[in-house]
């Protein structure tokens, strides 16, 4: 589906019409207030929350996708080309096994890890299109090392790398609309997991799997996925690599436990987190997935935000993360500020500041910001909220550049 005008809100109103629900009958199914449905109908508030999304579509017994609508393809060139690439990347991921390579020409080993490191500065950056000019090569070129190689070495080699090319392509794969492709990224992750038998590489495929799981009405299968990976960690920590994956395993498990309305098991896991960090340096670059103090610092934000915090209360966490360790790694200090702008778009005494923080984002990473639907979604909500006198213009500006009626 390629919607470039309908809102999410007028979505709801014909997915609920269509499904023959009144207001107060899907508030009750979903577990939301009716004023609260209908604010989101009219477009005065955003549908922002993973939970919400999740537990609307569940009611109304359709996909995420039918509910917010995607791809959303503009005229802008940023905001568009990294969709050019996913049709390469679903025929890497879907032509290619670990026992059966779809090409039989590959460079040398050494020249595809160097790669492979390339592409992880480009997710750094939030490069979409220059990831997805790589990527693809790159998966059929590791295939070929792994179902032909040399000896066993390079085979795991070519395997762990193979692991990491893939949890690069689930978040651009993700946030371009094809959940599908992300989880078969993450389904291959698994597998050679499996052939490796290396407790570290097989959380970091969980890591990927948790991931990529459905959304609609399995966000306890998610919180339950991620403790369980986290605690099948829990007696290699002290192999190498192993606390990084430990810990984005148990942000994770932060996230999910949130989107559930579980505060309290939202809260353990950040604490756990927490301890993990304090066990590896605090540098984004240094550790796997730029787990760090940091980062859990970051996705403390995003949880707050998540548990529906406004205003105040997420400029003061935002506050607390250290600014020149989070700008070692672009992505995910663009990911604080896309959501401080969101929780402040929450507030109408703070609604002026959302706009500054999400433009800084953009600025930061326009293919990522653009084709983000929670971020889009808030977009929308504040211009239909009219805010002329406190950025009417950069909103329009975003606007355009998302594809949204300006």
């Amino acid at each position: 589906m390629y919607d470039n005008g309908t809102t999410t809100g007028a979505r709801l109103r014909m997915l609920r019409k269509w499904r023959k629900k009144s207001l107060v009958e899907l508030a009750g199914q979903a577990g939301v207030s009716k004023s609260f449905l209908s604010m989101v109908e009219r477009g005065e508030r955003a549908l922002d929350r993973r939970s919400h999304i999740a537990a609307i579509a569940r009611a109304l017994q359709v996909s995420e996708a039918d509910l917010v609508g995607g791809p959303h393809l503009s005229h802008d060139p940023v905001q568009s080309g990294p969709y050019a690439y996913v049709p390469a990347l679903r025929v890497a991921l879907e032509t290619n096994s670990l026992t059966s390579a779809a090409t039989d020409h590959a460079r040398p080993l050494p020249d595809l890890l160097e790669d492979v490191a390339k592409v992880d500065a480009l997710t750094a950056a939030s490069d979409y299109l220059a990831i997805g000019r790589m990527l693809p090569g790159i998966i059929d070129e590791l295939h070929v090392h792994i179902a032909a190689p040399a000896d066993e070495q390079q085979m795991r080699r070519a395997l762990e790398a193979l692991i990491e090319a893939c949890r690069f392509a689930v978040t651009p794969l993700k946030e371009l609309g094809h959940p599908d492709l992300a989880h078969l990224a993450a389904v291959r992750a698994a597998e050679a997991g499996v052939v490796l038998g290396d407790p570290v590489q097989q959380g970091k495929a969980d890591f990927l799997r948790v991931q990529t799981m459905p959304r609609e009405g399995s966000w306890d299968r998610t919180l339950r996925a991620a403790e369980q990976a986290a605690d099948r960690m829990q007696p290699h920590l002290a192999e190498p690599g192993a606390v990084p994956v430990c810990g984005m395993l148990t942000l994770t498990a932060a996230l999910a436990a949130a989107s559930v309305h579980n505060n309290a098991g939202a809260a353990h896991w950040l604490r756990e987190a927490a301890d993990l960090a304090k066990r590896v340096s605090d540098d984004m670059t240094a550790n796997w997935a730029a787990f760090s103090t940091t980062n859990v610092g970051i996705w403390n934000v995003a949880i707050a935000v998540e548990r529906g915090e406004v205003g105040g209360a997420v400029l003061d966490l935002a506050g607390r993360v250290r600014e020149d360790k989070a700008l070692a790694r672009p992505s995910r200090y663009v990911s604080m500020m896309a959501d401080v702008g969101r929780g402040l778009a929450r507030e109408k005494t703070s609604r002026h500041q959302a706009i500054g923080w999400l433009r800084r984002a953009e600025t930061a990473a326009p293919q990522r910001v653009r084709n983000s639907p929670l971020i889009r979604e808030t977009v929308a909500v504040l211009l239909n909220q009219q805010l002329l006198a406190a950025g009417g213009r950069e909103l329009r500006g975003m606007a355009a550049r998302m594809g949204l009626p300006h």
